[in-house]
């Protein structure tokens, strides 16, 4: 990242936001791109929740570009020496940050909140740079779920798959029923979803953090990987010709509608079922992908907590800090976005059965191992590397590249890296 060779023309591009604002003496300033419905409504819950702290929030919303319109602003904010209190990061760029030498030290809100109990030691690992607590996790996302439409299977004489084996046969009477069996978007992030959850149910979970998150040369390039390429080659024959470029929520509506049966997508396509009124177990199945039952890809929203002046400011940060670890944020927060909270310890009275499953797996998997993170959602890898495989994948679901020509140019895609 290196902020100090950052080109000038970001700063010029962030115009306004680089004029440092004076901040009152109880005040956060947190930038964040949750803009959307269920996301603005989460982020509004937790201005009430410090402003009845008595601590004023300062909000700084950039919608689009996924987070990089944020990042860009973030920057220019960085380089002018006006850091807001907190800003939404995540994943290895949390590293990233902390190498800069511009994050804060909380560890004395994760003492009091008691954090290191609260959360699975995979999940606090990412929100520490060298041992410290420099950022607070807001939900976990699962990734590595298969949406299923029950009617369809009904229609089709099929039944709702656990590996990859019955996956194909369901895919096959639902294919000669007439309808689609899997409903894609073919965009480079779509392939990698699919991808990664396609090695875990091939390789299971320690060969997928050797191969996704490690970059292990000899499991990039092994016969089990190969195989992971032939499965995927074989699902890639159940999309429709009309998938190139189309939307995840395009693809969750043709579940949603019954024209396609299954989906791979993580858990905020459980959002869509239920903006149509759908009720999972009756309406739509959320199933673990074929062969991932043991095991769990994760997707960490966090809020990073940057260095700031005083202690005032300093007190505000940590309180903001736990005001995001509250049980009562975590609970609305999740119910709003269709992921789970990051903590143990919130009720689940109000969560529908997706999301008990998922925070019950969690839970488990935590203990077993089995708990990884997602290399298609920025958890696993730096982007670079993240960038240069998901590049492979593409193309291989673009082309007739074999899966041995795909694992030859894992391998050296990585290597260049």
């Amino acid at each position: 990242m290196k902020l100090k060779h950052i080109a000038q023309a970001t700063l010029a591009a962030a115009g306004l936001m680089l004029v440092p604002l004076s901040a009152m003496a109880t005040e956060v300033e947190v930038l964040h791109y949750w803009t959307s419905g269920g996301e603005a409504k989460s982020a509004a819950e937790l201005k009430k929740l410090m402003e009845a702290k008595g601590v004023s929030w300062k909000d700084f919303a950039v919608a689009g570009g996924g987070g990089e319109n944020a990042m860009t602003a973030l920057k220019a904010r960085v380089i002018a020496g006006s850091a807001p209190t907190a800003a939404q990061i995540k994943g290895p760029s949390i590293q990233e940050w902390g190498k800069e030498g511009v994050l804060a030290n909380i560890d004395a809100a994760a003492k009091d909140g008691k954090w290191d109990a609260s959360l699975p030691k995979v999940v606090s690992d990412v929100m520490k740079y060298k041992g410290h607590y420099v950022a607070v996790p807001v939900n976990v996302h699962r990734v590595n779920w298969l949406w299923v439409n029950p009617e369809v299977l009904k229609k089709a004489g099929a039944t709702a798959p656990t590996n990859f084996d019955e996956f194909f046969v369901a895919a096959d009477k639902i294919k000669k029923a007439g309808l689609i069996a899997i409903a894609h978007g073919g965009q480079p992030w779509q392939d990698a979803t699919v991808f990664e959850s396609v090695v875990l149910g091939t390789g299971g979970a320690a060969f997928y953090q050797k191969a996704l998150v490690q970059l292990d040369s000899a499991s990039l390039n092994s016969p089990t990987m190969i195989k992971a390429f032939d499965t995927l080659a074989k699902i890639k024959t159940y999309i429709d010709k009309d998938a190139a470029g189309r939307d995840w929520n395009l693809a969750t509506a043709m579940v949603i509608n019954g024209k396609a049966g299954m989906q791979f997508m993580g858990d905020w396509a459980k959002g869509e079922f239920s903006a149509a009124g759908k009720q999972p177990g009756k309406d739509y199945l959320c199933l673990p992908a074929p062969g991932t039952e043991k095991a769990f890809t994760f997707n960490i929203d966090s809020l990073a907590m940057f260095n700031v002046k005083g202690a005032d400011q300093q007190k505000a940060q940590l309180t903001l800090a736990n005001a995001v670890m509250s049980p009562e944020f975590q609970e609305v927060f999740n119910l709003n976005k269709g992921s789970i909270p990051a903590r143990a310890g919130v009720s689940r009275a109000k969560f529908d059965s997706c999301a008990l499953k998922s925070m019950d797996d969690m839970d488990a998997t935590s203990k077993s191992g089995g708990l990884v993170p997602s290399m298609a959602h920025g958890m696993a890898i730096d982007s670079a590397k993240a960038g240069a495989i998901q590049d492979v994948v593409a193309r291989f679901m673009n082309s007739t590249m074999t899966s041995q020509a795909a694992v030859q140019a894992l391998v050296k895609a990585v290597k260049a890296k």
